[in-house]
């Protein structure tokens, strides 16, 4: 109790002690504020600068972004998209954008740019007073005349302002500028803030950096460019968008040499250099897309809508966004099949549309007023064949008239067709001088894909003319009715279900009763021929006879048809029998992929068109082929079988089902609908496709490394014409592909999987034959190899002839026998000894 009461004694002294003490202070700074002005001038300025500092603090310090983000800045990069032969073929970008490292800048590059920005660069700290001084009075005289001051920013503040801020006009602006500029150098060296300077500055055209614009304004790398070139870069961050302009050449040369001469006084070149840069003209480069080495629009854009599922398109999306994440992209695209199925679809298009009238505009604009260019240039239509152009007709007076084209420039346009008027976009080419003709872009289109069957890599995609005229991918986003490509897998089915090749089936009348409403319906073969009697199943198909299709699919169930037509991955249908007949809707690149399994006895890959993807740093992010292949690193051999990767794919048909449907078709080709491709001399397999009316054409096939498709149609379904067949207009375009790549098409046969047995029928009855050879002109002959799984070839019938050899085969038997001992069996030992013949095979 007694020490509670000292405690509290102890507190009230102490307490006693403050308040005496803060009197005393307010005395003395009453009497001394009463005595002393200049002590109140003091107290005044101490409260400015608090009340000040407190409210930059609010105004700037408190929002400003911190200064140690530079240290791990990534800039917005391009992606880069490669070839399978790794060589770039195309970029996804809004903006041009390359980054250099420090050392890779050019020292006079570097110089110009000092020169023309900052000449104290390597001595200031981050902030040159003197002009931040000239700037402020540049700003009060300017004030309220709506003309921008000028900036007197270091290069250290305009990379605070071009990374971390912005370009924000305003006072506010430039106090957080200076702040920022002073923290940067404390956390860059000088190195590196120039770095990020060079490779971040805008320099117009849509370029960021001098490695972009050297490219963009001269076509050239940063190291190749001549004083001349370096200065005029070095002059554009004050105006990029108005000195790359014609009209604004003399400002620009005189703003160069201003640039030259402050290097010559600041030492960095001699007078002698800089006179003979200064007597250079400006040399700029006309404005340019990038170009690749592929024409591969349509490719391209399904790369780039796969690209943006996986990673998003912008920054915000992710760290690895397709206009901002630098991503490097490995394609399968082949840059030469690509070359060959563009200009074979092309060259199809044009044939069948040969002699047809102008059918329209591609487009329409306004051309009363004056943005004509303008809006020719925002609606990115254009066109890249032979030396084809694409304009605007601006007026027209009788057949000729004026065509406009995208870079501003006029010429005269003739031959113009009745329906075209003023404001129509269309494609026309020169015929002399500056004379153009009316050039009539086919309004049949269609699509085309290439793929390698072993693992699915989509090698070539056309999606129809031309990708700059509309991105609508025929390949991918059209679904068609396959008409007869579907054939084969409905032969699959029957293959499954104990039918064969040599299997004779009914091409007859055919009809079913479809309910009261509908009644019954009789199919009927193209171009509504009738039956032809009993052949073979391979004859039906080599013939594309619908009769004998819809016969054997009723026979084997439709359920079952489907189901085959589902797991190869074309598509899911009600069981009706007009979808064995390619009734059902799918695409081209669904058609080739499910080609592709029956080239690969069965295994089927999901088609891809990019192999892997790198982040910015080189590291892979996402591939295809996922497979491990553990111990493919080992340092030593441990003893042990070779690590492999397990196989990819999936299983969707018996192998040797694939097979038999692969020989079943080489027949196509050989005697069949396709017959136009027998003279390439290869061992190729496929099948043509002509839908009712006829609205589609297709051709499906290859050989076993390379399956390609195409199919021809308008885009609104209508009639071809009576003579549009798939092997008289489809097929021809697989054939030029060829022809155009023949080195790539080896004379390799298709592999013959395990279970499969080669036996000789005769090709019309489907019979088996005990004697004679298959002849070299498969497409007469009357013995053929049929490929069968076992215990399901036909039993072998005897020609004239051939009895005397069977028999003498027979008497061999018995003679091999008698001298091993073995007694004659009696009468019934010659059916027995023949049985044994027919079973195990006899002689092929």
């Amino acid at each position: 109790m007694a020490e509670e009461t000292s405690q509290q004694s102890r507190f009230k002294l102490i307490r006693d002690e403050g308040r005496a003490r803060w009197g005393n202070l307010s005395r003395w700074y009453r009497t001394k504020w009463g005595e002393s002005r200049r002590f109140r001038f003091l107290n005044y300025a101490i409260g400015a600068i608090l009340v000040g500092w407190f409210v930059l603090w609010v105004a700037v310090i408190r929002t400003m972004p911190s200064a140690d983000t530079l240290l791990t800045y990534q800039p917005p990069l391009p992606t880069m998209v490669r070839g399978n032969d790794g060589e770039i073929v195309s970029s996804y970008a809004r903006e041009r954008r390359v980054q250099l490292r420090f050392v890779d800048f050019p020292e006079p590059m570097i110089n110009a740019f000092l020169s023309a920005e900052d000449k104290t660069f390597w001595s200031h700290g981050g902030i040159d007073y003197l002009g931040f001084a000239g700037a402020v009075v540049d700003y009060v005289t300017k004030y309220g005349s709506g003309e921008r001051a000028r900036g007197g920013s270091t290069i250290t503040q305009q990379v605070a302002k071009n990374i971390l801020i912005g370009d924000e006009y305003s006072i506010t602006r430039k106090l957080k500028e200076m702040v920022l500029a002073r923290r940067i150098e404390g956390v860059l060296n000088k190195q590196q803030i120039l770095e990020l300077y060079l490779n971040e500055i805008p320099l117009g055209r849509q370029s960021f950096g001098v490695q972009a614009a050297a490219r963009a304004y001269f076509d050239k790398d940063v190291g190749d460019l001549q004083l001349h070139e370096a200065a005029f870069l070095a002059i554009l961050p004050k105006a990029p968008e108005r000195y790359g302009r014609a009209q604004y050449e003399s400002m620009a040369i005189e703003r160069r040499n201003w640039v030259l001469d402050q290097m010559v006084k600041n030492g960095w070149a001699t007078p002698q250099q800089a006179a003979a840069a200064q007597a250079m003209p400006l040399g700029l480069k006309p404005r340019r897309a990038e170009n690749y080495t592929a024409d591969a629009g349509y490719f391209l854009e399904e790369v780039r809508r796969q690209l943006i599922e996986k990673f998003g398109e912008k920054a915000e999306d992710g760290p690895h966004s397709v206009y901002a994440g630098g991503l490097w992209v490995r394609t399968s695209l082949d840059t030469q099949l690509q070359t060959a199925a563009q200009n074979s679809l092309r060259a199809a298009l044009l044939r069948y549309s040969g002699g047809r009238a102008w059918h329209g505009p591609i487009a329409r604009l306004d051309v009363d007023n004056d943005r004509w260019q303008t809006e020719l240039i925002t609606s990115n239509i254009s066109i890249n064949y032979q030396n084809w152009r694409i304009g605007v007709l601006l007026s027209r007076s009788g057949s000729s008239g004026k065509v406009g084209f995208s870079d501003g420039q006029t010429a005269s346009l003739i031959g113009l067709p009745d329906s075209i008027k003023p404001g129509d976009v269309t494609a026309v080419a020169p015929v002399n001088g500056s004379t153009y003709a009316v050039r009539t872009v086919p309004e049949v289109s269609g699509g085309m894909v290439v793929e390698d069957p072993q693992n699915g890599r989509v090698l070539a995609m056309q999606g129809g003319f031309d990708a700059r005229l509309g991105s609508f991918n025929r390949a991918t986003q059209a679904n068609r009715q396959p008409g007869s490509t579907i054939k084969p897998f409905v032969y699959a089915t029957a293959l499954d279900n104990g039918m064969t090749p040599a299997s004779m089936v009914v091409d007859g009348t055919f009809c079913v009763y479809q309910g009261a409403a509908l009644g019954e319906k009789c199919f009927r073969n193209f171009g509504n021929e009738g039956g032809s009697g009993s052949h073979t199943m391979r004859w039906g198909l080599e013939q594309s006879r619908n009769l004998m299709t819809v016969r054997v699919a009723n026979d084997v169930g439709m359920d079952k048809v489907v189901r085959t037509i589902k797991n190869v991955g074309i598509g899911e249908y009600e069981p009706y029998l007009s979808m064995a007949l390619g009734a059902g809707d799918t695409t081209v690149l669904k058609m080739v992929n499910a080609y592709a399994a029956l080239a690969n006895q069965g295994r089927q890959h999901n088609p891809s068109l990019i192999d892997y993807v790198q982040d910015r740093n080189g590291k892979v992010i996402w591939r295809a082929d996922n497979r491990r292949c553990d111990n493919c690193s080992m340092a030593q051999w441990d003893g042990k079988p070779m690590p492999r990767f397990k196989p990819t794919g999936k299983q969707v048909m018996d192998a040797r089902t694939a097979y038999q449907v692969v020989h079943m078709l080489e027949g196509v080709v050989v005697r069949g609908t396709a017959v136009t491709l027998r003279d390439l001399n290869l061992p190729l397999f496929g099948k043509t496709g002509t839908t009712s009316g006829p609205t589609n054409v297709w051709f499906v096939g290859g050989s076993p490394d390379i399956i390609a498709g195409v199919y021809i149609g308008y885009d609104q379904p209508r009639s071809l014409g009576g003579y549009a067949q798939g092997g008289r207009i489809a097929a021809p375009v697989f054939k030029q592909l060829v022809q155009e790549t023949r080195a790539r098409w080896k004379d390799i046969p298709f592999a013959v999987p395990e279970g499969v047995r080669m036996v000789k029928i005769d090709r019309v009855s489907g019979k088996r034959v005990f004697g004679g050879t298959p002849e070299n002109d498969v497409a007469k002959a009357s013995v053929i190899w049929e490929a069968f799984k076992p215990d399901t070839e036909p039993r072998r019938t005897a020609r004239e002839g051939e009895v005397s050899a069977k028999q003498a085969v027979i008497d061999a038997l018995r003679r091999a026998r008698a001298a091993r001992g073995i007694p004659e069996g009696g009468a019934e030992e010659a059916p027995v000894e023949q049985d044994f013949l027919e079973e195990q095979g006899g002689i092929y």
